[in-house]
């Protein structure tokens, strides 16, 4: 006597998910300055219900040249260029996840991206210093993948973490992008003590705005004026 055979159900195929980043474009109505990229994602034919997608997007400096005054401008994140082959790291802009919708194949989104301005910041500093030519980004992705059983039953799958894309941001986009937003207007952090000081030395000499009383003490200083050498964006 035989034993009976034994059935089990078909396992689905996990969906095995692509990313390309496929352009990018400034977002002309947002309350702060944002960059708006296109994501294609690709599922290799398998059904998805829902990805929960987290995106971290990190600029990887050791991908492009920089000239003289570039290398002068990044001395203070990176020290001298002579220097660069150990000192050169990725830099770590932003991370974010997006809800992505269900799809069958392949589906498009877009990734939002807000682009402070504080001057103390690694990113913007690099950004600042890099006028022509292309950021070399990187998007790193991880997360959830929802998808449909054999069974109807809803599986869960990890995004793998060496799922990645890059993408070259040309450099005047962000440029002209905080220029709209901040026009020849730089940002500084300031600590509650500095800035109380400078508000003090304000009203004591009834000065009309900020530029004004920075500007005072500036010439009080002896500082150069920007035109003899001292940084600008």
């Amino acid at each position: 006597m035989t034993a009976p055979e034994r059935t089990t159900a078909a396992t689905p195929d996990i969906p095995d998910l692509s990313f390309a980043v496929t352009g990018v474009a400034q977002e002309r109505f947002a309350a702060v300055p944002t960059l708006r990229f296109g994501l294609d994602i690709g599922s290799d034919g398998v059904p998805v219900r829902s990805v929960s997608l987290t995106v971290a997007v990190r600029i990887d400096v050791v991908r492009r040249r920089y000239d003289p005054a570039e290398q002068r401008a990044l001395a203070e994140l990176f020290g001298v260029a002579e220097r660069w082959g150990t000192t050169l790291h990725p830099l770590t802009w932003t991370q974010f996840t997006v809800q992505v919708p269900g799809f069958t194949d392949d589906t498009h989104v877009d990734l939002v991206l807000p682009c402070g301005y504080d001057s103390e910041i690694a990113v913007t500093k690099y950004l600042s210093a890099v006028r022509d030519g292309e950021v070399p980004l990187d998007f790193l992705f991880s997360g959830t993948v929802f998808y449909t059983g054999a069974d109807g039953r809803l599986l869960t799958a990890r995004v793998s973490w060496s799922k990645d894309a890059t993408f070259g941001l040309p450099a005047e986009l962000w440029h002209e992008l905080i220029d709209r937003y901040y026009p020849q207007s730089p940002w500084l952090r300031l600590s509650r003590e500095t800035w109380g000081r400078l508000a003090a030395y304000r009203e004591r000499h009834v000065l009309t705005g900020w530029d004004e009383t920075v500007r005072g003490l500036l010439d009080q200083a002896g500082a150069p004026a920007a035109g003899d050498g001292a940084a600008t964006r």
